[in-house]
């Protein structure tokens, strides 16, 4: 894999946890909410307005554009593991961003997903 495949797909898996991440702000911004009909049309604005959302939704499509990239120089094999390091960042990130907790079984397996993806990146 070239430094220039590693780093399109990197950058897709990156901006994907960052999706994530401001997904979780823009729902933290709008709150809990109830799921009835009639909360369809009020919340559907709330969340279509609120610009963590929207920061979200355009990092995941900045994110497919890229993977495309990436994918298009790679088997999927090996691409679509790298997916999980989204995993990684988002539990560090959320631990400082959203105070959410990391506990030794987390770190535990991060590892093993840090450990997976190199074994098949190098394969």
């Amino acid at each position: 894999m070239t430094l220039v495949t590693f780093g399109f797909l990197l950058t897709g898996v990156l901006l994907n946890a960052v999706a994530q991440l401001l997904l979780k702000a823009g729902t933290n911004a709008v709150g809990h909410f109830e799921y009835s009909f009639a909360n369809v049309l009020p919340i559907g604005i709330r969340l279509f307005t609120e610009p963590h959302i929207f920061g979200g939704l355009c990092c995941y499509v900045v994110s497919v554009a890229v993977w495309i990239a990436g994918l298009s120089r790679v088997p999927v094999s090996v691409a679509y593991p790298m997916l999980s390091l989204g995993y990684v960042v988002n539990a560090v990130l959320a631990y400082y961003l959203f105070g959410e907790s990391i506990t030794m079984q987390k770190v535990f397996g991060i590892g093993f997903i840090i450990v997976g993806v190199f074994l098949v990146a190098r394969s």
